[in-house]
């Protein structure tokens, strides 16, 4: 990891009990940050955050729902109530709910958005009003995906999602600069996580067509939100960085 200082800082990571979102979060407390860690599963979280509090209690978990308006607005109160401020927001739930688009049910549809899409921008909006209220500006940052720069067979629209946090970002700039808030986006590629590797053949395939002959690890992704949420990146703004080992260059299918 590239080292930068973020003492004194407060964060919030949504869909952080495993995977990137928790590399995340661990990355961010061993630079010294104070970090709100979500999750939806409450079991995962709790043992999320107790994995990463090694030297101090500053990864507190809070399980909740974050495309709910009224838990995100409680996440923005906990960290200025419990830490007086909120500096960086990292808006990493997704869900993925794969379908044929000639069949895809409206209920899957409307759930992919309200998750990745409603969460995040809701989130974004919550923390902005706080950095500007507090003067001091602050680091906004979306998880997408190369899905929303090349198109997957069945991931429609999840695809779709994650190529509109892209233009959210972009848009944002108009709207928050001024307050000294950059919003950011990574767009990761194949990561090995939990989740991925439950396929055997997850890896293998992903080594055959990246042209760095691997996929990513939650480290590589961690290493570039850090990047780009710390304060001397902070004159980046409505960027996307796609860490995909160079798939995205040559777009061979995984299929």
């Amino acid at each position: 990891m590239i080292a930068r200082s973020f003492n004194d800082k407060v964060a919030i990571v949504t869909g952080a009990g495993q995977g990137i979102g928790y590399c995340i979060c661990k990355e961010l407390y061993e630079a010294g940050a104070t970090v709100i860690l979500n999750d939806i599963d409450p079991a995962l979280a709790i043992k999320a955050a107790a994995s990463i509090n090694t030297v101090s209690e500053k990864c507190i978990a809070m399980p909740g729902d974050s495309a709910d308006l009224r838990f995100i607005q409680e996440m923005v109160d906990k960290a200025v109530d419990a830490f007086g401020k909120l500096d960086i927001v990292i808006a990493n739930s997704g869900i993925t709910l794969f379908g044929d688009f000639l069949d895809y049910p409206a209920e899957s549809f409307y759930k992919v958005l309200n998750v990745n899409l409603g969460g995040s921008f809701f989130l974004a909006q919550r923390a902005a009003r706080q950095m500007k209220e507090q003067g001091n500006g602050g680091s906004i940052l979306f998880t997408s995906s190369v899905t929303g720069h090349q198109a997957h067979k069945n991931l429609a629209a999840y695809g779709m999602t994650k190529a509109a946090l892209e233009m959210l970002a972009r848009n944002l700039v108009i709207e928050v600069s001024e307050y000294n808030i950059s919003v950011n986006c990574v767009a990761p590629g194949a990561t090995l996580t939990e989740r991925t590797t439950d396929d055997p053949n997850y890896e293998s395939t992903w080594k055959k067509i990246t042209p760095m002959k691997r996929p990513a690890t939650v480290v590589d992704i961690a290493n570039a939100v850090l990047f780009l949420v710390a304060d001397e990146s902070r004159h980046i703004t409505g960027q996307t960085l796609i860490i995909d080992g160079g798939w995205t260059a040559i777009s061979p299918s995984p299929f």
